[in-house]
């Protein structure tokens, strides 16, 4: 899926939503959409961004910081890692 289409969770198929989902951040990231050290959107901000429900997003986020491409500061938000691994 390319960075700059929107998510779609009906076309996933094969995989589940919350990784295709941290899939399309991930483009989003390394194609610039989204720079070093720019917030993410609150958890139900995104879930409705995504069209997921708010379990999805929270596991897409999490996907996010396995991957080392976000990092997540308690009472401050979630926010794209300066260093990013190559992918």
């Amino acid at each position: 899926m390319a960075a700059d289409q929107e998510f779609d969770p009906e076309s996933v198929v094969g995989e589940y939503v919350y990784v295709a989902a941290a899939d399309f951040i991930e483009a989003r990231i390394r194609a610039g959409k989204i720079p070093p050290g720019a917030a993410l959107p609150a958890e139900r901000a995104l879930a409705a961004e995504l069209h997921v429900a708010l379990g999805t997003a929270r596991r897409t986020v999490e996907e996010l910081r396995d991957r080392g491409l976000v990092r997540t500061l308690p009472g401050k938000g979630t926010f794209v890692v300066e260093d990013r691994p190559e992918s």
